[in-house]
């Protein structure tokens, strides 16, 4: 894995992890703009299967913006992802903060390079793969890194957050 950008533009994701020296691989893909579920666009496109492709979920978390980071072949159990923060209450975030807070755009969220960062909570199965798949920042674009890459890169929490 390098860093390779191949047809695609520069993200604040790719910025920030070619600025710490971690190690990724850009993977474009044509989005199809007709599509609502980007996370298993992403899995298709790229012929990966969907528990290596990670959706990053803005939340609230007793009041506090985080994002978690989990499969899109699953959903999100919030209660779980306020336990894993010794919190009392998780509640998706309102899109339009998500976006604003971020800098990016729904269904190219990433949890990498956000223009205000938020905590950020990956699911524990990311661990089960070598590599793994999540937003670089734009739809049509994702970047490949190791799971502990991903951890650092985002100074992330791991727990099981997934929900079925």
């Amino acid at each position: 894995m390098g860093r390779k950008v191949a047809g695609s533009r520069s993200t604040p994701a790719l910025a920030a992890l070619t600025a710490a020296g971690i190690p990724f691989t850009a993977r474009p893909y044509q989005h199809d703009e007709g599509v609502s579920s980007y996370g298993l666009e992403a899995a298709a496109a790229l012929g990966v299967p969907p528990e290596r492709v990670f959706k990053t979920l803005m939340t609230s978390v007793d009041g506090t913006l985080v994002a978690a980071v989990v499969p899109v072949s699953g959903s999100l159990d919030l209660k779980a992802l306020a336990v894993a923060l010794g919190k009392r209450k998780a509640a998706m975030a309102d899109p339009a903060l998500a976006q604003r807070r971020t800098g990016y755009v729904l269904g190219g969220i990433s949890p990498i390079g956000q223009r205000q960062p938020s905590p950020v909570v990956i699911d524990r199965s990311a661990h089960d793969h070598p590599t793994v798949f999540v937003s670089g920042g734009q739809r049509g674009l994702d970047i490949e890194l190791a799971p502990a890459d991903l951890m650092s890169a985002t100074n992330a929490l791991s727990a099981p957050i997934a929900g079925p």
